[in-house]
């Protein structure tokens, strides 16, 4: 069902490598008598948090379980795989998943990109998170490919990124509660669609003006009659002239 007033607050759950900022701001302009919170979740457990109603909504990353959700796709980020400095793919503007065959690719237990298992040669075990993968390619132990904000989340100066033309995308996505769209979702939704502050959904036009009455029929001028032509063969100031007589 659609709420009808706004919440004393409005929780905003998102997931690493996502960044809010901008959106929160604007909020903030928009709606300051109802705080945002921000809460950071890993990737795993932020559509559970959105149907335990611990927030509001969710900034995800797709595929997720739809079910019972409405999702707004908002972004597609490009994929990179992260590389010491010194490896050969650095010389490289971008690479395909051809061109890492012959590297040991790892695999984090929390991947957000949809493939069964990423190009290359795998790791012995897969690392629990994608922080721990990092560390293991800063120490020579393989390459990782993930999204490029997951990338710059995780910098470091030993390490760089290139991106993968051919690999699977990652899509950022707006998700809630069917059942819980609500004025403040509403708002929120606005917000990430770029809409203005004078914007409204489903704002009706505005009536057409209504036409100008007929004021009539123009009045007559002065010292002439008002309607109908002369009689034919009336004079205009001269004489009549004489009948023609019969031969």
């Amino acid at each position: 069902m659609t709420g009808s007033d706004m919440p004393a607050s409005f929780t905003l759950a998102y997931v690493p490598g996502v960044t809010p900022g901008k959106w929160a701001r604007t909020w903030d302009e928009r709606s300051p008598e109802t705080p945002l919170t921000l809460v950071r979740t890993p990737a795993a457990e932020a559509v559970g948090l959105v149907r335990e109603r611990g927030a509001d909504a969710a900034l995800v990353r797709l595929p997720i379980d739809r079910t019972g959700l409405h999702a707004i796709p908002l972004y597609t980020e490009t994929t990179v795989v992260v590389v010491p400095k010194e490896h050969l793919v650095a010389a490289a503007d971008d690479v395909t998943a051809a061109d890492l065959a012959d590297s040991v690719v790892l695999h984090p237990l929390d991947d957000t990109l949809d493939w069964e298992r990423p190009p290359g040669q795998p790791a012995v075990e897969r690392p629990a998170t994608t922080g721990d993968a990092i560390d293991l390619v800063a120490a020579g132990v393989g390459l990782l490919v993930v999204p490029q904000s997951l990338a710059r989340l995780h910098h470091r100066r030993d390490l760089t990124y290139r991106p993968v033309t051919d690999a699977p995308q990652s899509a950022v996505a707006l998700t809630w509660l069917e059942e819980e769209t609500t004025d403040a979702v509403e708002r929120f939704i606005g917000v990430v669609r770029g809409r203005t502050s004078n914007s409204t959904r489903g704002r009706q036009p505005a009536p057409e003006k209504a036409a100008r009455p007929d004021t009539g029929t123009r009045k007559a001028a002065a010292g002439k009659p008002a309607g109908g032509n002369r009689r034919r063969g009336a004079a205009s100031g001269g004489t009549r002239g004489k009948p023609r007589r019969r031969a």
